[in-house]
This record gives structure tokens, C-alpha cells and sequence, in this order.
């Protein structure tokens, strides 16, 4: 049954809809340079959750080998708490977005209290899948390697686990012998062992632009500024892979999830602000900003529509009631009022007329008109 109250109540929400409409969208994201990354796209090619494998323990997205295996509960095992482990999980397809953002979850545990290692990588390179003596993968690669390191190979004047990036060329070894100190585009010392909320890093690369490194270790959502690099280009259409390594120390080294995102970007700011030398502004701007011509046009054409549309709604409502009552309201057996003084339209003459009316009506109410029943039922 319509009723004034959800008349009332479309109109509540129309109003909703419309204010909506005229807001904005967009949020701000990161800011980067004259640009923001407005939203982001997540890419299911190169993200990875559990169960991780398919029903012929295999994953149409990526791939694993040497020690690496699957716990389907919690997670891809990248080496075990036990010496000389190598572990890999690779991403099956080349990554097309010029710009993105990895999230990845991980884990590094173990009964080592003082001595633990190797640790863990992020490679974003031309090749994949290739092992070597760099936590796992090759050396002489071409893209960034972002290190987990958990170990000093060498004496320094900050602690370990840090976080680093190294930008390869394909033609430069790594200097693992000082813990590629000297190569490292920015680094940052972050205990992720035994940390009470889930560890993770946030890699944010803008082509041409930045590589940004955050990480999740203190606190639930709580990220913390690693490093950022500026003017740096990857190779185009790099794979996505996650190596780790143990020797004489070792660690279980575990990846929980991942998720990547093509990032989009918005216009630079010059270019947004622009306008063509052609065009007028016709709008007048105030002093708080405002634009008093065209937004003020505007709000009152949504007023304007949203109180006709409630009009229309309400006298619908009306004609819908003053319908029920002269269909429905008054009507015996099946014919309706109103009736002549000298009958007519109740199959008799006057009194005789009503009572034959109403001598039907009440039968049809009790279920004894056939003809009611049939088109009822």
C-alpha cells in the first residue's frame, strides 16, 4: 500500500542521490610531484592469497620452486628454520603497468635468539626464476631488489634487519661481502622478527618518478616512512618475485599475501589548471572561493527538480486514494455505486433492484460467485 510516509521517505532519498551526485568522488591520494595516484586497480596476475594452489597443486599466476612449498591455512614457505635453504616464488607474467603498488605480507621467524639469516627479497627485474647466490635469485640482475637483510656480513654503524633497494644494471655483481653498502639506493633498519602484528612493505613506483618504501612493524596499520627515491626508471614489463636464503644461520621465511595494483595517476597540476585561451569564465569566483554563478545556478535546478519530483509524488498519491475509494470502497458483488433512484445497474427496479444487488454482493463475499472465483483464482 502506497502511503504518505514512503512518498515522504523516496523523496529523503532522491535528495541523498542528487546531493551525492554533486559532490566529489575522488579523495585525495599520494601526492607525487605535480601528479597524485588518484585510485588504484587491483591486478590479479600478481596478487596471491590463500589457499595460493589450485586442485592440481598448481597456481595459474605464479610459480615456486627449490625448498619453497605450500601450507594452504597459512602461507608460501620460502625456506625452512634450518640451514643451507633456498626457496622462490615468481610471478608467472610480465607486469604491464607503468606504475603500481606492491603490498605484500610476509613473516621471518625462528628459535635463533643473537644469530639468525639470511633473509628475504622483493625482485622487480627483466628475468625470473633464475637462482643464485642473492637470497636465492641471481646476480648481475637488471631491475631493483629490495632486501629483507638479517644478517651483517660486515661491521657497520647501524643494526640489522634493514631494509634496502639496489638498482641493477645487469653488468654490476652485488657487493654482498659488505651487505651491498655503497650500491643501495635508500635504506632503512627495521626489526621485523618476531613482531607482534603482521609485518609487511608498501612499494609505490611512479615510472620516471619515485620508488617509495614503507613498512608495517609497530603497530596494526600503522606505516612507517622508509626510503623514497626519486627520478628512477625500472625496465618495462618486469616480473615480480619473492626469493629467500639460508646457510649457516637461517630463519623460516614465509610470504602471507600479495597484492598489486596498477596505480592511476592524475593530470599534472599545470595542465589541469589550464584553459584554453578561446574560452571565457563566466563564473565569478569570491573571496571564500566559491563560484557564484554557475554552482548557485546549479544547486537551485537540483532544488528545483527534487520539489517537483516530491509534487508529482505526493498528487499521485491522492489520485491513487480518491481511485481506492470510488473503485473499491463501495462496490456489492462486483457492481459499483453510485445507483439511479429508478435502478438500473443492480439488475432490478428500485428497492428490488438494491436487494438483488446486495443479495449477490454478499454471496460473491462468501465465495459463491463463480465467475469472481474463476478469474480470481
Amino acid at each position: 500500500m502506497l502511503s504518505c510516509h514512503r512518498i515522504f521517505g523516496f523523496c529523503l532519498l532522491l535528495r541523498t542521490l542528487v546531493a551525492g551526485a554533486g559532490s566529489s568522488e575522488s579523495s585525495e591520494g599520494i601526492r607525487i610531484g605535480d601528479t597524485t595516484i588518484e585510485r588504484t586497480v587491483q591486478l590479479r596476475t600478481h596478487s596471491l592469497y590463500a589457499p595460493y594452489i589450485d586442485q592440481d597443486l598448481q597456481n595459474r599466476w605464479w610459480d615456486f620452486g627449490a625448498d619453497a612449498y605450500v601450507n594452504t591455512n597459512k602461507h608460501v614457505r620460502l625456506t625452512r628454520d634450518t640451514p643451507s635453504q633456498m626457496g622462490w616464488l615468481w610471478s608467472r607474467m610480465a607486469l604491464a603497468a607503468n606504475s603500481f603498488v606492491i603490498e605484500f605480507e610476509f613473516k621471518i621467524k625462528g628459535t635463533g635468539k643473537h644469530l639468525y639469516g639470511d633473509g628475504m627479497a622483493l625482485w622487480i627485474t627483466k628475468d625470473r626464476a633464475v637462482e643464485g647466490p642473492l637470497w636465492g635469485s641471481k646476480d648481475y640482475f637488471e631491475g631493483v631488489g629490495i632486501f629483507i637483510d638479517t644478517y651483517a656480513n660486515s661491521r657497520h654503524g647501524y643494526t640489522f634487519p634493514r631494509v634496502s633497494a639496489t638498482l641493477g644494471d645487469g653488468k654490476t655483481s652485488y657487493d654482498f661481502a659488505n651487505d651491498g653498502e655503497g650500491q643501495q639506493l635508500g635504506a632503512c633498519t627495521a626489526n621485523f622478527r618476531r613482531s607482534k602484528v603482521a609485518t609487511k612493505l608498501k612499494v609505490t613506483y611512479v615510472k620516471g618518478k619515485l620508488l617509495d618504501v614503507k613498512a608495517q612493524y609497530k603497530g596494526w596499520d600503522q606505516w612507517t616512512d622508509c626510503f623514497t627515491v626519486q627520478n628512477i626508471t625500472l625496465p618495462a614489463s618486469p616480473y615480480v618475485g619473492f626469493t629467500a636464503m639460508t646457510g649457516d644461520v637461517y630463519d623460516n621465511h614465509d610470504i602471507i599475501s600479495v597484492t598489486t595494483s596498477a596505480a592511476v595517476l592524475s593530470s599534472p597540476d599545470n595542465q589541469r589548471g589550464r584553459m584554453p585561451a578561446h574560452k571565457k569564465f563566466r563564473g565569478r569566483i569570491t573571496a571564500g572561493g566559491m563560484l557564484s554563478s554557475s554552482s548557485w545556478f546549479g544547486m537551485f535546478t537540483k532544488l528545483f527538480l527534487l520539489a517537483g519530483l516530491c509534487v508529482g509524488g505526493f498528487y499521485g498519491w491522492k489520485e491513487y486514494q480518491r481511485r481506492k475509494i470510488y473503485s473499491g470502497g463501495t462496490s456489492f458483488g462486483g457492481v459499483k455505486t453510485p445507483f439511479s433512484a429508478g435502478g438500473g445497474k443492480f439488475g432490478g427496479m428500485g428497492s428490488a433492484g438494491l436487494v438483488s444487488g446486495l443479495g449477490s454482493g454478499v454471496l460473491s463475499s462468501a465465495g459463491y460467485n463463480n465467475s469472481y472465483d474463476h478469474k480470481r483464482f
